[in-house]
């Protein structure tokens, strides 16, 4: 039997020594082992449905499989926002006290801390998120809150350069750097005969603008009934960010032409514009007002409206 430590330092004279635990490692996973490992539990528990029964129900529990680590992601955010208005209270308080110093310096370490731990689960989603659209061509999305862009940090040493930077990250994970390109159209309905056509057509319009703005920021509605999730889908595939604009249910009639102020907000290069109703046709004539650039593509199957007029 393998003696315990207790006794191994009473046997030895030493039983009033205190041992105290090892100090955490504060090394985090890299990138690669991070995404291996999302990459090796989903195959190991996705790749025995593929081709049976159970592989079209099981779409379901991988979209709850991207969504765990968006939620231990929030749940890390919830954490670093609370640490964050602590930073802003002690350097509002501007103790130069020794214990003061101490104390800010700690709570500043807590939320580079947590803030590495958020960056981790997010590499992760996205890493799963990749592998989920691969499975159902569908960009993955949240059914609350965004999905914000991983890998931006601001894990600064000093309390106001932390909360400036802070407040910069999230400024950017609303809008991530880039040029925008407003994709909007509504839910068609098209047979399977031409889902295919319409689908190459789609993806070769998105190909030939992303050609012209090789920095796109795409941006859309987040409909996942429409053919907003096609556009996600090519996007999430290139890893091309996006940005989405979602309805707001309390603006009832008005939430469409506040959507419309919001995609034109933010001064987009181009406007791709699919076949859709009213709203997108007010779209469509503002940002011409607005001079800027219109890829029409309200046309049968997706096409441009003057090329079905003329073969008419």
């Amino acid at each position: 039997m393998q003696a315990s430590l207790a006794s191994i330092l009473l046997d030895a004279g030493l039983e009033g020594l205190s041992v105290k635990d090892a100090e955490p490692s504060q090394d985090f996973p890299g990138t690669d082992a991070l995404e291996h490992s999302v990459r090796a539990a989903w195959n190991e528990m996705f790749g025995v449905l593929a081709d049976t029964t159970m592989e079209k129900p099981a779409q379901d529990l991988a979209w709850q499989f991207v969504n765990i680590f968006h939620r231990a992601g929030e749940k890390q955010e919830r954490k670093l926002d609370d640490l964050s208005n602590e930073i802003r209270i002690l350097v509002r308080d501007r103790d130069q006290s020794e214990i003061g110093s101490a104390n800010l310096e700690a709570v500043i370490d807590r939320a580079r801390e947590t803030e590495q731990v958020m960056q981790s689960f997010e590499i992760m989603r996205e890493q799963a998120a990749m592998l989920y659209c691969a499975e159902t061509s569908y960009s993955w999305r949240a059914q609350r809150g965004g999905r914000s862009v991983p890998r931006m940090t601001s894990a600064i040493v000093e309390g106001r350069a932390f909360i400036r930077a802070r407040a910069e990250t999230r400024k950017a994970q609303a809008m991530p750097a880039g040029t925008p390109v407003v994709f909007s159209g509504g839910r068609m309905v098209i047979d399977e005969t031409q889902a295919k056509q319409f689908a190459d057509d789609l993806f070769r319009t998105l190909d030939r603008v992303h050609d012209r703005v090789g920095d796109m920021v795409l941006v859309h509605g987040g409909d996942t009934k429409g053919i907003d999730r096609f556009a996600a889908g090519w996007a999430e595939r290139k890893k091309i960010p996006q940005v989405v604009f979602g309805l707001d249910p309390k603006l009832g009639q008005r939430a469409g032409f506040r959507r419309n102020e919001q995609f034109l907000s933010i001064k987009p290069r181009y406007v791709i514009a699919y076949p859709g109703n009213g709203v997108l046709e007010r779209l469509v004539e503002e940002a011409r007002t607005q001079r800027i650039s219109v890829v029409d593509r309200r046309g049968p199957l997706g096409t441009p409206p003057v090329a079905a007029a003329k073969a008419a």
